[in-house]
């Protein structure tokens, strides 16, 4: 019997973890299923929550870090602790997360078929029949990612599993093969951008994606991270989408260079008018840190 491996990041997520714990749990699959959660030095005592309720649950492993390391060498430290656990199949879900029972086993079933990555269609948690993303593409040009189906009204538009470019790293199943050809995480992200930079590195290494249109994930969004509007977002923003486009766009870099200016340009006049200087000021760190080819944790970091 195979074995999959549900690896969820931890950051201070007390009210989220239970659900998304239990809803894994209440998964029907036809393999044997471990969830393995890494703390990322929680301050919000979820960590000893976790320990309390979890820690003698046979299905459940705890990892706890004592340093916030970010969203990508956490889920490095997952999936290695579930390949020593004899994993072959390794989803990567967010916390503030609740899966319907039969997710698991249809990506599973279309990795097999396609021995592709895979992500599932996700809905907004408090919205269940408005779509958050429905897979995901690269635009032409800059290679901006875009979640299909972002902010639509489920109306059975994508109701059909098809191959797609980008996969959003709120959920996503990989293979051990898949991990062998293309590697873990990149660790200088931090948060933010580290799953385009993961599905540009698929589409070099000509591994497939596909979107599982049976497959439900219900997303408290921004749970996580508590929204994309503070400093941190800012900065990460800015200079992990400079870092990742210098590494894949190559000849086409200055392109998205100029795209990039007016695009932070417009952003920094809306955060001056609004009386938010901090993410200003965070989002012009970026660029200056990813000149100075600074990766990594913001020095800042306060989330």
């Amino acid at each position: 019997m195979s074995k999959i491996a549900v690896i969820l990041v931890n950051y201070n997520g007390k009210k989220y973890n239970d659900s998304c714990i239990e809803s894994v749990l209440h998964s029907k699959v036809s393999c044997e299923l471990e969830v393995v959660i890494v703390d990322n030095a929680s301050t919000d005592g979820s960590l000893e929550l976790l320990c309390d309720k979890w820690g003698s649950n046979g299905q459940v492993t705890i990892i706890a870090l004592k340093t916030n390391y970010g969203f990508s060498k956490a889920n490095n430290a997952g999936i290695e602790r579930a390949e020593k656990n004899g994993a072959e199949y390794f989803l990567l879900l967010n916390n503030d997360t609740e899966i319907a029972e039969d997710t698991i086993e249809k990506m599973v079933r279309l990795q097999k078929k396609n021995s592709a990555i895979v992500v599932p269609g996700i809905v907004y948690a408090d919205q269940p029949d408005r779509i958050w993303c429905a897979g995901g593409y690269f635009s032409r040009v800059i290679w901006k990612p875009v979640q299909r189906g972002l902010n639509q009204k489920d109306m059975g538009q994508f109701a059909q599993s098809e191959q797609c470019s980008f996969a959003n790293g709120c959920c996503v199943l990989l293979s051990g093969e898949i991990l062998q050809r293309l590697g873990k995480l990149d660790e200088r992200f931090f948060l933010y951008y580290e799953d385009v930079e993961y599905s540009l590195r698929a589409r070099q290494k000509k591994i497939p994606i596909w979107y599982c249109a049976d497959a439900v994930v219900h997303h408290k969004v921004n749970g996580s991270t508590l929204g994309n509007e503070r400093p941190d977002s800012a900065y990460y923003i800015t200079r992990n989408w400079l870092l990742c486009n210098r590494i894949y766009m190559k000849y086409r870099f200055p392109v998205f260079l100029l795209y990039f200016i007016l695009n932070r340009a417009a952003w920094l006049l809306i955060w001056l008018l609004t009386g938010r200087v901090a993410n200003a000021l965070a989002a012009m760190e970026g660029v200056v840190d990813y000149r100075k080819r600074i990766t990594g944790q913001y020095s800042k970091n306060s989330l």
